[in-house]
């Protein structure tokens, strides 16, 4: 199942690594994004191994499409979630167009009068 969501990052947590039970190194990061609706959610992603990297270039304030996944695993009794993000984009704020300002010449400018006679005084 893949999913995106639009936000923005409020908080990039440290790196973190270490070796599994099988001596196998890992590293994982994690970030929260912070959604823009009527009622903000806060949202954790989770990133493993090589996608760590599409975080370069991302800082906190930045406005982000986020593409993830949803994983849950069962241990002892007990159901852990993961969301894992595979994709980010940086989302560029755009600013709404403005309707062009007509140009004016000497041909939309009317006649002046030098008759001032018709004054209703």
């Amino acid at each position: 199942m893949s999913l995106e969501i639009k936000g923005q990052v409020i908080e990039i947590l440290p790196l973190q690594s270490g070796t599994s039970k099988a001596g196998k190194e890992w590293q994982k990061q994690e970030f929260v994004i912070e959604t823009d609706e009527q009622f903000p959610r806060k949202v954790c992603f989770t990133l493993f191994g090589d996608k760590i990297s599409i975080l370069q270039g991302i800082e906190n304030g930045t406005d982000v499409n986020v593409a993830f996944n949803l994983e849950s695993r069962e241990f002892n009794g007990r159901w852990y979630h993961n969301i894992n993000a595979w994709k980010i984009d940086k989302v560029e704020a755009s600013m709404p167009e403005a309707p062009p300002v007509p140009e004016f010449g000497p041909e939309d400018v009317p006649p002046a009068k030098d008759d001032f006679n018709d004054l209703p005084f």
